[in-house]
């Protein structure tokens, strides 16, 4: 007998094609959301070399963070970021919605498995009104 699987809260999340610093604004924007296996405070560093650098991080979409920091202004990304989001699909579209209060979010492609989601994403910064 099947039993149905328990629900995930955890979502990866990969940053690729931006700076550390714009990867670094996403995260700490995360983190204001969810609890994390990073800290809002842990900056990604750039490699040096030819090879593309990406960033990853955990977030526990059904945590919050452990203090809640009064609301900083919206984190401005210098040009697009790509993210790849994967996790359990009520997970990923939780996620999802904390980065559409902030950003332009555009759904470049999805993956969908029997039990996950993997969701490919563009962001940028919203512009002034």
């Amino acid at each position: 007998m099947n039993s149905p699987q328990a629900h995930t809260p955890e979502v990866e999340v990969v940053v690729s094609d931006c700076s550390a610093r714009d990867a670094g604004s996403l995260f700490a924007e995360l983190c204001r959301h969810f609890g994390s296996d990073r800290c809002a405070e842990d900056i990604p560093h750039e490699t040096s070399g030819s090879r593309p650098t990406m960033w990853t991080g955990r977030f526990d979409t059904s945590a919050s963070p452990a203090e809640s920091p009064a609301t900083p202004s919206p984190p401005s990304l210098s040009g697009p970021v790509k993210a790849e989001v994967q996790g359990e699909p009520r997970a990923v579209e939780r996620l999802r919605r904390a980065l559409d209060e902030t950003f332009v979010v555009q759904q470049l492609g999805t993956v969908a498995g029997d039990q996950e989601v993997e969701v490919e994403l563009q962001l940028e910064s919203r512009r002034p009104a």
